[in-house]
């Protein structure tokens, strides 16, 4: 109980406390944001958010934030739709009150995984069979939040010309884990038969046909297909860097680093449209064409001028399209060693239990009580089933202590975990 109490102290901060702890908080000068978007639509299921006036403390502009994501939405545009208007609402619902700037910094990569399973857990209750990638990304001064489900993507390309991918795709075909979660899942995976018993297409999971293994919807496919997102949160360093969010029908086309330098000292509209631009040349509108792109700038630099960017020979994008993933995590650890990016958090697992940890960041009603760590509803005390409860993994947790969730999200995490069947409500 002494966690419950230090939380219920957290709703008490006066703003002018908060507001002072802020401005502390601020080493340097923020950057300016600058962003824009084009696309190319074929199916009409790519929906983008770009929010500027997000803020951590209501009415507190210093405490400013921005947010911009890409949903890329199959078999409808349903799930696309939904999550656009609600996954944020979702994530900040999920982090405690009273936070200054720091705390709500390390409180946001959990609250990250909450709001996307909470998103995905409301939208599948509505009864609709849709689906959604999600790559979500919130900018705070020079610190990048990214969380992704899919294979949508978000690269960050910083001053020396080092691309280094911020997603990791989630496709059953080039992701030899996830292949074996959702196979021990109790998924099948497999490629489409045709007559005469010939296998065709990429590697898709059974029943449903869906190409990847985690996103949001999708409910005829099953729980194994699961909406826990991949995390990662870096802080630039005060040189800035800009940030490419595209959907698969940018990273179909062209590579990484062959969008990155296509646009490269073209102010951010115009750099949006040179991407999809390079990657309709390159492939044609096959698919939906979404793209986002996000200059970080320092608050001395000026725009740069708009040169046009160097000619790229089409055999050299092969070369990088081919070994552009296998390179990201080098590149990344390159960018931390040279001081150019700092990686602050890094998460993938699949496990509901790791990405929720332990209790010290679970919200408190305002009624006193414990919440659902997924859902936010109100708990009794006996009512909150732990989400270590049962779980082989949390050996440094015990099973009595937070974080709680309610009978349905414990049913879908048990769900999502091949520990009951995906579908069937347990009274």
């Amino acid at each position: 109980m002494a966690s419950g109490d230090r939380r219920q102290h957290h709703n008490m901060v006066p703003l002018a406390a908060l507001i002072s702890r802020e401005l502390k908080s601020e080493k340097m000068e923020k950057p300016t944001v600058r962003y824009g978007h084009a696309a190319q639509s074929r199916k009409g299921e790519d929906y983008f958010l770009i929010k500027t006036d997000g803020q951590r403390v209501p009415g507190n502009s210093s405490s400013a934030f921005t947010a911009f994501a890409i949903f890329d939405g199959h078999n409808g545009n349903a799930a696309a739709v939904y999550t656009r208007e609600n996954l944020l609402k979702h994530v900040l619902g999920a982090i405690p009150r009273g936070l200054g700037r720091e705390e709500w910094l390390q409180a946001l990569p959990r609250a990250l995984v909450a709001g996307f399973v909470k998103t995905d857990k409301d939208f599948q209750s509505r009864g609709e069979t849709s689906g959604t990638t999600a790559t979500f990304v919130i900018v705070d001064g020079w610190t990048v939040t990214v969380a992704s489900v899919g294979d949508s993507r978000c690269i960050l390309d910083t001053q020396g010309g080092a691309v280094s991918t911020l997603t990791v795709d989630h496709r059953l075909e080039e992701n030899v884990e996830e292949r074996e979660r959702v196979a021990a899942s109790g998924g099948e995976v497999g490629r489409l038969s045709i007559v005469g018993g010939a296998e065709i297409g990429p590697l898709r999971c059974w029943p449903g046909g869906l190409c990847l293994s985690r996103s949001i919807g999708d409910m005829d496919v099953g729980e194994f297909i699961v909406p826990i997102p991949y995390v990662k949160q870096v802080k630039l360093s005060n040189a800035g860097g800009r940030l490419i969010i595209a959907s698969d029908g940018i990273w179909d086309a062209i590579s990484s680093e062959m969008a990155a330098q296509s646009c490269r000292g073209l102010p951010a509209e115009l750099a949006a449209r040179q991407v999809v631009k390079e990657a309709l040349r390159s492939r044609g509108l096959k698919d939906d064409t979404t793209c986002i792109v996000v200059d970080i700038i320092p608050p001395d630099t000026t725009v740069e001028p708009s040169t046009p960017p160097k000619k790229i020979n089409k055999f050299r994008t092969l070369f990088f399209r081919k070994k552009s993933r296998a390179s990201a995590n080098k590149l990344s650890k390159k960018l931390s060693a040279v001081g150019i990016v700092e990686e602050l958090f890094e998460e993938g697992s699949a496990m509901l239990a790791e990405r929720l940890g332990s209790d010290e960041c679970t919200p408190q009603s305002t009624s006193g009580l414990f919440m659902c760590a997924v859902c936010q509803v109100d708990l009794a005390p006996s009512e909150g089933i732990s989400v270590h409860a049962g779980s082989i993994f949390s050996t440094s947790s015990k099973p009595w202590q937070g974080p709680f969730l309610c009978s349905d999200c414990r049913n879908k995490k048990d769900a999502m975990e091949g520990k009951r069947p995906s579908g069937v409500r347990v009274a």
